[in-house]
């Protein structure tokens, strides 16, 4: 067994667990990001607090002004479930990278520019990171295949 076949898929698992844990701490209020009297579940916006006070830079206004619609909450949520239980299971993978990587480039232009770097964050390392379990599973898949 080469060592690409155990990183990549505990990579995998790892990337899962992110999005599948942000959407359990917003939905349930599980005290690390979210309180429970701020969670889904007890009528708080998984996304107004972010959208209303973390946002910055050039597409601020825009981004605030998406806060409080449940349209967003439930993308966003929806979002986190899908890209999560996407790479957990290693099952539509493909469109769950690309989902992820979209949420994480709307974060990283809503946090523009980033804090502790005039141009890179987590969010883009998120990316590609996804863009390559992405290709990783095309390349496993072609192989399998043919």
């Amino acid at each position: 067994m080469t060592l690409r076949k155990i990183v990549f898929p505990l990579l995998r698992l790892v990337m899962g667990f992110i999005f599948l844990w942000a959407f359990l701490d917003k939905l349930f209020g599980l005290g690390f990001a979210t309180t429970a009297d701020h969670s889904w579940l007890a009528g708080s916006s998984p996304t107004a607090g972010f959208l209303t006070f973390a946002a910055r830079g050039p597409l601020a206004e825009f981004f605030q002004g998406l806060a409080g619609f449940a349209a967003v909450d439930w993308l966003f949520m929806l979002g986190l479930l899908f890209v999560g239980l996407t790479l957990i299971f290693n099952r539509y993978l493909k469109w769950g990278c690309l989902a992820g990587g979209v949420m994480m480039l709307l974060i990283y232009l809503a946090l523009n520019p980033p804090e502790h770097n005039p141009f890179i964050d987590e969010h883009i390392v998120y990316i590609l990171v996804l863009a390559l379990l992405a290709i990783d599973n095309q390349e496993n898949q072609q192989k399998a295949g043919g």
